[in-house]
């Protein structure tokens, strides 16, 4: 799953809503990886199993989990995309959870476009490890929405 395309820009130079372009359907793929290896189920399960996943409560979730590990740059790409302004918003999502949830994706697409694989594979892992959306998804804790 490695980056083919000649980018003009390093991905640091990127804006944070492209990574997060990038990211969601780089999370999107990882999810869907994840999903496969646990052995066969009908489409329909693995399709909602992903919806859930993929969904911005189930990813603003994630985030709690990811940000005692992240590194100081990495910190950085998630703060630039969780403060990203976006141009439109789902009617059904919290605003703050969308935030959060465009920041994880910037964080994937920076790791994916940056050819940090095995960083970006670690830490969907822990994702994973958490099974969010069975688990209620409910992380206690709250991050400051400043910076």
């Amino acid at each position: 799953m490695t980056a083919q395309m000649q980018r003009t820009e390093p991905p640091r130079l990127m804006s944070p809503l492209n990574l997060a372009f990038v990211g969601d359907g780089v999370y999107g793929l990882l999810v869907r990886e994840y999903l496969t290896a646990g052995g066969s189920m009908p489409v329909n399960r693995l399709h909602q199993r992903a919806v859930e996943m993929v969904c911005a409560r189930a990813q603003s979730d994630a985030v709690e989990l990811l940000l005692p590990l992240l590194t100081q740059e990495e910190e950085a790409v998630y703060r630039r995309g969780r403060n990203a302004h976006s141009a439109s918003m789902p009617k059904h999502a919290d605003p703050a959870q969308y935030r959060r949830a465009t920041g994880l994706e910037a964080l994937f697409g920076y790791l994916y476009l940056s050819g940090q694989e095995a960083r970006m594979r670690e830490l969907f892992g822990r994702i994973a490890q958490g099974d969010l959306p069975e688990s209620g998804g409910d992380v206690t804790g709250k991050e400051a929405e400043q910076d």
